[in-house]
């Protein structure tokens, strides 16, 4: 049973760990999850190896990472949500999540979202989270939009080439 530092209703919030290889092949190596985070549509073995050793080293130097997600009624492996720094401003964070096909549509995105925004202001005393979605996922769009988000335009995001519609929640306008 994984120890989790987090929980909502549904949700437990453990931290990825070096041993943690097979299941960040079951988020990132899934093309549903991963089409719209890179370029070429999924991830390498490579990719998802080096994404894992971010997400630790995220943890160890800024505390945060797009944490594992199980549902805790079975243990069983959601996907991820959490926090990256944002880059050039002191407070302030990005908000992610992947999830894996299983777990679409069923509310999973908004319940830890919901928890990733309470722990970034309450006890990371954040000012404001940023978030982008690429330009053809809709689904991920509607929920920063329900969860509060205020349009900014586009930016770059090199992962994918694109240009992504991103978004700013600012502690203040926190639901």
């Amino acid at each position: 049973m994984r120890e989790y530092f987090m929980e909502s209703e549904r949700i437990g919030f453990s931290k990825w760990m070096d041993s943690d290889l097979p299941l960040a092949r079951q988020v990132w190596g899934d093309k549903d999850v991963t089409r719209y985070i890179c370029a070429t549509g999924s991830f390498t073995k490579r990719d998802i190896m080096s994404r894992l050793n971010t997400e630790i080293e995220n943890a160890a130097q800024y505390q945060v990472q797009y944490w594992p997600i199980f549902e805790r009624s079975t243990g069983e492996l959601i996907g991820c949500c959490g926090l990256r720094p944002f880059p050039k401003e002191n407070k302030a964070y990005e908000i992610g999540f992947h999830l894996r096909k299983a777990f679409w549509g069923r509310g999973f995105a908004a319940e830890a979202a919901h928890m990733v925004i309470k722990y970034a202001f309450d006890t990371l005393n954040a000012e404001k989270i940023y978030a982008g979605h690429h330009p053809q996922n809709a689904a991920s769009k509607k929920l920063l939009l329900r969860l509060g988000f205020t349009s900014i335009g586009d930016r770059f995001y090199t992962p994918t080439g694109l240009k992504h519609p991103s978004y700013t929640l600012c502690k203040a306008d926190a639901k």
